[in-house]
């Protein structure tokens, strides 16, 4: 024998109405999560050419918000960012580029790649191509070493 709790004068249909809405707060859980992951990868993709830089021990600088790499390949080609460019369109192209953070056009500082295996003459001479061309604000990137304490200074050899 089965007994009903509810009366059967109660209709229960009129007590829960069904809403039509959709729920966004996963969505915008969602959204968050995307944006979170954005916000941090970002500043990681800065340049993706594969060169083998040198490493340094001196103390590393702040680097700018966005700032602008000009790099010479292994096989000495030349690129600003990972755009390739010919030697000779260089400065022209550098002087082209948007004018991004406090420092704009030739006072803006360029971060010079070169890979490990570019000889020195080829590094000078892109130097030079960059500073006839205005821009004096040159600084080398190298991979950060950690120095160790153990190891006597080498002397310099005349």
């Amino acid at each position: 024998m089965g007994t009903s709790v509810a009366e059967p004068d109660i209709d229960d249909d009129d007590e829960f109405d069904e809403t039509h809405e959709i729920n966004v707060t996963p969505f915008i859980d969602v959204i968050l999560v995307l944006l979170i992951i954005f916000m941090v990868a970002a500043p990681l993709s800065t340049v993706d050419l594969p060169i083998d830089l040198p490493s340094s021990s001196a103390t590393p600088q702040k680097k700018p918000d966005k700032p602008t790499y000009v790099s010479i390949k292994p096989d000495l080609a030349l690129a600003i960012g990972e755009n390739t460019v010919r030697r000779v369109d260089l400065v022209r192209t550098l002087d082209a580029l948007p004018d991004a953070g406090k420092e704009s056009g030739k006072d803006r500082p360029i971060f010079l790649r070169a890979d490990r295996a570019v000889p020195y003459g080829e590094l000078m001479n892109v130097l030079e191509i960059l500073r006839t061309g205005g821009y004096s604000k040159i600084k080398l990137v190298a991979l950060e070493a950690v120095a160790d304490p153990a190891a006597p200074a080498q002397p310099a050899k005349p």
